[in-house]
């Protein structure tokens, strides 16, 4: 017997910064286990590209920058009209903008919590606010929400305060939904990722640290936008329906502990 757990066959998912590297490697999972997609990104040819790889019937697309309050409510209503709701969420976008601590403008560092910790809290309040109103209307709804956090928020990192601090807020918020929207059936969980072959990683992949990163990887590799998908697609579907309030680090052993 064929187990579905793993089947994304129910599933519309948000999806933010889906125009290139892991988001649209999720978002092209998503798709290709079954679900559907409100795919957000700032580019819109990215979109337009993706979209018409993976078919306007399993992928919507908006265009628009996740800071805006009023884009995520906006992806929402587009999930509404082209697939009749939404009942999951990938808070993926992301931004760097490196200065050491001393030499950071408060512009920098703005734009980093913008994007990464308001981004995240106001689509994360979008869905919750339409899959409580469904709730509250009688139908019997789930949900799960994945934000995506990093290493940087768990252990530090150098020249990316920002960034990090970020990330590391990115945490509080899967705690603080996880314990509210439980009764609800809304699951909230965190993914952390290590080096992953995307444009944001190119620095620290290049050679000037190369070396010093990949010894401290047990796996002695970075990670693939495609392998990195399939556990944020684990914890989308039924097959992790006990789980919320977790953060799972997919970092080929970057970080190893209780």
């Amino acid at each position: 017997m064929q187990d579905t757990a793993f089947s994304l066959a129910d599933k519309r998912v948000i999806v933010t910064g889906a125009g290139q590297g892991i988001g649209r490697a999720i978002a092209t999972a998503i798709v290709q286990l079954g679900g559907k997609v409100v795919a957000v990104d700032l580019n819109a040819e990215s979109l337009e590209a993706l979209q018409d790889e993976l078919g306007t019937g399993r992928c919507a697309v908006l265009a628009g920058s996740v800071s805006d309050p009023a884009v995520a409510g906006r992806a929402v209503e587009i999930g509404v009209a082209a697939f009749g709701g939404v009942n999951g969420l990938v808070n993926n976008a992301g931004v760097t903008r490196t200065a050491m601590i001393e030499k950071m403008s408060l512009d920098a560092w703005q734009q980093v919590i913008d994007v990464h910790l308001s981004g995240s809290f106001y689509f994360l309040q979008s869905l919750g606010r339409h899959l409580l109103e469904r709730t509250k209307a009688g139908e019997k709804v789930s949900g799960s929400i994945v934000n995506i956090s990093s290493d940087a928020g768990r252990r530090g990192t150098i020249g990316q305060i920002n960034y990090g601090a970020a990330k590391a807020g990115v945490l509080g918020l899967t705690m603080c939904a996880a314990r509210e929207w439980a009764k609800y059936d809304i699951r909230v969980n965190t993914i952390g990722f290590g080096v992953v072959e995307t444009p944001m990683t190119e620095t620290i992949r290049g050679e000037k640290f190369r070396d010093t990163y990949l010894q401290q990887i047990p796996l002695g590799r970075w990670g693939e936008a495609e392998e990195v998908a399939r556990p944020v697609c684990f914890l989308l579907s039924d097959a992790a329906a006990y789980v919320t309030g977790q953060h799972l680090s997919v970092n080929g052993g970057y970080t190893i502990g209780l």
